[in-house]
C-alpha cells in the first residue's frame, strides 16, 4: 500500500529553519509534481509551494525568498526548506504528490495524488 510520511516539523525561534521531508513508503514509478500547503491554527488550508514536472518552483508571496522545493536524493522525496522562519509561518504543513504508481501510467499519463497527514512547525520565542 503507498503511502505519505512527513517529518521534519518542530518548535524553532524566529529566523531559524526547518527541512520538512515528505517520502513515499511502497513501490510507486515516479513523482510527478508535488504542492505543500499550510494550515495555521483556526484558519483555512493555503498554498505553500509547488514543484512541476519540468521542475520549476512556485512560491506564495509570503514565503517567497525563505522557502525552497526540491526532490531530494533518495528516491520519491521531498523536501520544503524553510528559513528566516516568522511566527506568521506556524502551522501544520501538508504535502501534496501527484504520482505515477507504474510505467504505463507515466505513459497515459495517469497519476493519483497523495496527500500526507501533516507535519506541525511552531515558530516562537
Amino acid at each position: 500500500q503507498v503511502r505519505l510520511v512527513e517529518s521534519g516539523g518542530g518548535l524553532v525561534q524566529p529566523g531559524g529553519s526547518l527541512n520538512l521531508s515528505c517520502a513515499v513508503s511502497g513501490s510507486i514509478f515516479s513523482i510527478n509534481a508535488v504542492d505543500w500547503y499550510y494550515q495555521a491554527p483556526g484558519k483555512q488550508r493555503e498554498w505553500v509551494a509547488s514543484l512541476t514536472t519540468e521542475g520549476t518552483a512556485n512560491f506564495a508571496d509570503a514565503v517567497k525568498g525563505r522557502f525552497t522545493i526540491s526532490k531530494g536524493n533518495a528516491k520519491n522525496t521531498v523536501h520544503l526548506q524553510m528559513d528566516s522562519l516568522k511566527a506568521a509561518d506556524t502551522g501544520v504543513y501538508f504535502c501534496d504528490l501527484k504520482v505515477y504508481e507504474t510505467y504505463d501510467d507515466y505513459v497515459a499519463g495517469n497519476h493519483f495524488e497523495l496527500w500526507g497527514r501533516g507535519t506541525l512547525v511552531t515558530v516562537s520565542a
